[in-house]
């Protein structure tokens, strides 16, 4: 039986990518009674019934998938931040990254609008960039405006399925648009390609951007800790989880613990203190969580 990925999904049909064809697929029954909705980015197994229509027969084991946008097998997320106008948030940034890491999806943090930073803002912008490349995150530069920066992002959508994410305003479909002009993905208003404002077809596209998939329905639902337990946290920042290997007490958490290495590296600076902040934030976030029957 052939095999593909889904590429868009709409009205209860299935765009199939099988080497260079697309199928229009419905799901056959099964799916319904096993509670299973196909989803883009599923690897599935088809039926063809003619050169451009068949069934869905099988989907098979996914890695990850996301609510919003609905979509599975994500292999990295471009975190979208702006230098300026709305300026740039560590403390965002860090929760998108506990999201995405406990989801086991790469992060790749664009940061854009730098033709817009003053000289000190962007001195800022650099040390930020810094702590997170220290930290083990890919960081890139970018400005949609002079489109410096912005074909460097080309290397890592290459192969992967991406998914961006980012606060309104920063940039997103700008810098869609710069790489891949045809796209025409408006800057001010809600586009259509993004699935919302007038049109009210809502539906999730895998976009060729270069030599990967890009998702047009950037975004994530929520941005709380619903799923993440106490134990969880440490393996999100990847700093703090190097540093927790030293600490006297296995299950340390670096909060009241002895000997805890974490805390010592950020005293003497080998964890930049606005994210052991954030940790801590976050930390005390999930213990105050309602617990769910």
């Amino acid at each position: 039986m052939p095999e593909g990925k889904i590429i868009k999904a709409i009205a209860g049909f299935y765009y199939v990518l099988s080497g260079n064809e697309t199928i229009q697929c419905r799901g056959r029954g099964v799916f319904r009674k096993n509670k299973v909705t196909p989803l883009v980015g599923d690897e599935v197994v088809f039926q063809a019934e003619s050169n451009t229509e068949g069934y869905i027969l099988e989907v098979k084991e996914r890695k990850n998938e996301l609510i919003r946008p609905p979509i599975a097998n994500v292999d990295q997320a471009i975190l979208v931040f702006s230098a300026v106008e709305p300026g740039f948030s560590t403390s965002l940034l860090d929760r998108f990254l506990v999201l995405v890491e406990f989801n086991h999806i790469k992060p790749l943090i664009c940061i854009t609008k730098i033709d817009l930073a003053d000289e000190s803002e962007y001195r800022k912008i650099q040390q930020y960039a810094s702590d997170y490349r220290k930290a083990g995150y890919d960081v890139l530069l970018t400005s949609s405006e002079t489109e410096e920066g912005v074909k460097d992002l080309m290397p890592y959508l290459e192969g992967e399925i991406s998914v961006f994410a980012g606060q309104s305003g920063v940039g997103k479909s700008s810098l869609l648009n710069v790489l891949r002009p045809d796209l025409e993905l408006k800057t001010n208003d809600i586009s259509s390609h993004l699935g919302r404002g007038k049109h009210t077809t809502r539906h999730v596209e895998l976009l060729e951007v270069g030599k990967g998939l890009v998702a047009d329905t950037p975004g994530f639902s929520s941005l709380e800790f619903t799923d993440i337990e106490l134990e969880d946290l440490n393996y999100c920042f990847p700093e703090i989880q190097e540093k927790s290997e030293l600490c006297k007490f296995r299950g340390c958490l670096h909060m009241a613990e002895p000997k805890c290495a974490v805390k010592a590296a950020c005293e003497n600076g080998e964890i930049p203190s606005y994210r052991y902040e954030h940790y801590k934030t976050f930390l005390q976030e999930i213990k105050d969580r309602k617990p769910r029957y």
